[in-house]
């Protein structure tokens, strides 16, 4: 998500989300390679945002909470 955010993908290009997303795949990530990929992707974008940003960004990722799963009525 955080890639799809930083790059605009598909959606308009929000430093923000991203970051938030990137923040939120570290903490959740196990030690390796994808956690440390993800906190180099949040520094990098941290380095072009300010610091309004950053607070922004970290404020949502503390809020976030996953939604529970959607069960269907077949």
């Amino acid at each position: 998500m955080g890639v799809i955010y930083s790059q605009g993908h598909g959606v308009p290009q929000d430093y923000v989300t991203a970051h938030k997303w990137f923040n939120l795949s570290a903490a959740r990530s196990p030690a390796g390679e994808d956690h440390d990929d993800a906190v180099r992707q949040r520094d990098l974008l941290a380095d072009i945002m300010t610091p309004a940003q950053i607070a922004e960004a970290q404020k949502k990722a503390r809020e976030w909470k996953p939604k529970p799963p959607e069960h269907s009525k077949e």
